[in-house]
């Protein structure tokens, strides 16, 4: 299995890039995972935040595995649990799916196309996370999914 998560923007706190490293690290027995970061657009300077959306989409959709099944994280995705997410993983892995792209997008959002490009949407759930944040939450969720799915513990 293969995880890809492109995400807009760089880390720039230590402790936000020590929390992924941990979690990359902790995921790679498991799948192997990398994250691909674009850079973040400033409206100000591309005209306006469409523009930057749409550049920001253009680099995003340039960094996707070609035949990676694209999850957009969005606040209007599916809720799933971590039992439901790891379900979720089994099932399209049952079904032939190996690479799984998952995406963060800016604090404007995606572009349109991107959205198209997506076969999911995910949510972790009606409050707002910071990016770096996000990025932390999903890949400590993909660590959880692959331990619930093989039936080691994580937590109690």
């Amino acid at each position: 299995m293969r995880f890809t998560i492109v995400a807009v923007g760089k880390l720039k706190e230590r402790f936000w890039t020590d929390a992924c490293a941990e979690y990359l690290k902790r995921l790679q027995p498991y799948a192997r995972t990398a994250v691909k970061e674009v850079a973040d657009v400033d409206p100000a300077r591309t005209g306006g935040v469409d523009a930057a959306r749409e550049r920001e989409g253009a680099a995003i959709l340039a960094a996707l595995p070609a035949s990676a099944h694209v999850v957009l994280l969005a606040i209007d995705g599916a809720e799933r649990s971590s039992m439901g997410l790891s379900k979720r993983l089994d099932a399209l892995a049952l079904g032939g799916t190996s690479e799984f792209a998952f995406v963060i997008g800016g604090s404007d959002g995606v572009s349109d196309v991107v959205r198209a490009r997506a076969d999911e949407l995910l949510s972790f759930g009606p409050i707002t996370l910071p990016h770096n944040l996000a990025r932390v939450v999903l890949l400590e969720q993909l660590y959880r999914a692959q331990k619930i799915s093989r039936g080691e513990p994580y937590h109690k």
